[in-house]
């Protein structure tokens, strides 16, 4: 009987040293691009719309050398005003994930615009109206319903892209509601959390984390020098602005400004003998690698570029001291964008622009 005892404990012990371990599942991404314009931004429904991504695109994304994409997608396409999915959206961002899922690359489904907050609208219901702040957890709370059955491995969560509040606490209070919200359903997704002011650097100090939580991903995002990187932006005031401009040293020279035609003046005049190079980038980077490194957690670029038209010299020179950089500090990363005939990798013909691809993949 004793040797019975001693021959069924050492079998429970054996047993119990023999299980798997479990092992938790990181979301870890390194370079990427976003798959812009096409469930967000666009006016295209329909065929349109499925057509303009498909899956030998995400192919190309990881042939480039990419490990992940981040999905923009705003609450117009995807629901109705009463909160209902549109099916035939949901559909294409599942599709989308499952593609990613079979080349290796990982996911960021970033809810790109809401009804009640547009990054560059004048008024945004979002800060003022608790039905319209309430709406939106409810949306992560349906979103997570749809992708809850991706492993967190595969697929993280960026609660809203480019938060503009006058006041850091709205949007610092909307965070911890939003988190808390998804936390309940999925305690260990990756949530992507972006600072206020359209998620520039400036504010990097202001933002509140959750604490004690290390499946957060903190983001910013990168457009500077203004001049280089929105040169001639219809949506900007450098509209009409087709002047120099130069990429490292000085980026507009007094005497170049004054050579300029009396309607360009205006917008290039806060330009004027400023000095850009890799060393300017790195200390506007400060406060994001500073709060990244208090709260050990991941940083990362979620948008950066340069729109179509600067000298393709000094275009090409700022994209790699960006990446350049993003290597050197650990900053994970991904560009705006990979398709569209303004920041794409790829024109909107799919002519692919193969000295920026090799730039921004790291090949």
């Amino acid at each position: 009987m004793k040797n019975q005892i001693v021959f069924l404990f050492s079998m429970i012990l054996f047993s119990c040293q023999t299980q798997p371990t479990k092992t938790v599942e990181k979301f870890e991404v390194n370079r990427g691009t976003n798959v812009a314009h096409w469930l967000s931004q666009s006016r295209a429904r329909g065929e349109d719309r499925e057509n303009f991504l498909v899956k030998s695109d995400i192919e190309a994304i990881a042939e480039m050398g990419f490990d992940h994409v981040r999905l923009p997608i705003d609450e117009e396409q995807m629901w109705d005003e009463n909160g209902n999915r549109y099916n035939d959206a949901f559909q294409i961002m599942t599709n989308c994930i499952d593609w990613c899922a079979e080349s290796n690359l990982r996911v960021i489904v970033d809810l790109h615009i809401l009804r009640s907050h547009h990054f560059n609208a004048e008024e945004k219901p979002l800060w003022t109206d608790l039905a319209e702040q309430e709406k939106f957890y409810d949306l992560w709370r349906d979103l997570s319903k749809a992708l809850i059955k991706y492993p967190n491995s595969l697929l993280a969560y960026e609660l809203m892209n480019e938060a503009v509040a006058d006041d850091p606490e709205l949007w610092n209070n909307l965070v911890a509601n939003a988190f808390s919200a998804i936390r309940k359903i999925e305690p260990e997704r990756t949530i992507v959390i972006g600072s206020n002011k359209w998620q520039q650097v400036g504010t990097f100090d202001e933002l509140k984390v959750p604490e004690n939580d290390p499946n957060i991903l903190l983001s910013f995002h990168f457009y500077e020098p203004f001049l280089l990187t929105h040169f001639n932006a219809s949506w900007t005031s450098l509209k009409g602005y087709t002047g120099p401009v130069h990429y490292p040293g000085t980026i507009l020279t007094q005497t170049e400004f004054d050579q300029l035609p009396e309607e360009m003046k205006s917008a290039a005049q806060n330009w004027i003998d400023r000095e850009f190079d890799k060393h300017w980038i790195l200390e506007q980077w400060e406060k994001p690698l500073r709060k990244a490194k208090e709260l050990n957690l991941p940083l990362y670029c979620g948008e950066f570029g340069i729109i179509v038209g600067p000298p393709e010299e000094d275009f090409l020179n700022w994209y790699q001291d960006i990446i350049d950089l993003f290597e050197e500090t650990g900053i994970a990363y991904a560009n705006w964008n990979y398709k569209s005939g303004s920041f794409g990798l790829i024109d909107s013909d799919g002519t692919r622009k193969e000295k920026l691809i090799q730039i921004v993949s790291g090949k």
